[in-house]
């Protein structure tokens, strides 16, 4: 029973595009300056080596805000291949 009820809600497999990497890239930018803005301490121990290229983040901050924007850019891209845009 809920093998078919799953089989019926499955779509045609999503391929890799450029479209694909660079909808993930712009998530990510918007997460990270989310992050910058919202993140109480983004500088926390432990830091990065050359921190001033992460934005002055610190490891923690580094992180969360990919983590968010891999989260993020998964929805973005299942909803607009769901919607048929990609």
């Amino acid at each position: 029973m809920f093998t078919s009820t799953l089989l019926a809600a499955a779509t045609t497999p999503l391929q890799w595009s450029p479209t694909v990497a660079l909808i993930m890239i712009i998530v990510n930018i918007v997460a990270i300056a989310f992050g910058k803005s919202t993140i109480k301490y983004p500088n926390a121990e432990p830091g990065l080596p050359s921190a001033n290229f992460f934005g002055g983040f610190g490891l923690p901050a580094l992180l969360a805000t990919t983590a968010f924007g891999h989260i993020l850019g998964v929805g973005v891209i299942l909803g607009l291949h769901n919607l048929g845009r990609i």
